[in-house]
């Protein structure tokens, strides 16, 4: 039995749109695996990883917080890796992720996630340490000696006036030259004012040369 060439030629027609739609399947769910976008959103950060793009093509992404630019569009190949940091906030906001493929919009992202307030630690009191007392010296005044003035041994003039001569009784009566038997007393005491003055005289000048 012989088939005839048309039956051939169909067959091989179907043969070969069924290769070129399965390698067309293959080629579109390859991209459409690779492309891998991951975020994740703390209280404080935007942690921003997308990898496996088409870098034959334009891809662009945007992160806005409440409607404003926290990164404003950027152009980029393969992938991007960015940690962004969030404005100080006591209310949640609104964080949204916007990812324009090149090669398909089926590629591309428009999502939104919300990030918590950050809950308030205690503060940590830091003990204040005792201030060591100082010990504080006594300021050592020289004290000056007050020199002690040497003893002045109190000099008593020891002159004494000499007796007066008393006349022996045996003696011859001398003759009268008609002077007072009351002369020689009196020479002998002033004889010892004077010693007695010349003393004193002498003990105070002593005294003085002493304290000078």
């Amino acid at each position: 039995m012989t088939i005839p060439r048309r039956s051939w030629r169909a067959a091989g027609t179907l043969a070969a749109a069924a290769v070129v739609g399965l390698t067309g399947a293959v080629l579109t769910a390859g991209p459409a695996a690779a492309h891998t976008p991951t975020w994740d959103v703390t209280c404080t950060e935007v942690n921003l990883h997308l990898t496996a793009y088409n870098d034959r093509v334009t891809n662009q992404v945007t992160v806005t917080v409440d409607g404003k630019d926290l990164l404003p569009t950027e152009t980029f190949g393969k992938g991007i890796d960015k940690t962004l940091t969030l404005p100080e906030h006591d209310k949640a906001l609104t964080v949204r992720l916007v990812v324009k493929a090149g090669d398909g919009a089926q590629y591309s992202r428009d999502e939104s996630k919300d990030a918590p307030v950050c809950e308030e630690k205690p503060p940590t009191h830091t003990p204040t340490p005792t201030p060591t007392p100082t010990e504080t010296k006594p300021s050592e005044t020289p004290t000056t000696a007050t020199p002690t003035p040497s003893a002045t041994p109190s000099e008593t003039a020891s002159s004494s006036a000499p007796a007066a001569a008393t006349p022996s009784p045996s003696s011859p009566d001398l003759a009268e030259t008609g002077s007072s038997s009351a002369t020689p007393v009196i020479g002998g005491a002033a004889v010892a004012v004077l010693l007695a003055g010349g003393g004193i005289m002498w003990s105070v000048r002593k005294r003085r040369t002493a304290q000078h």
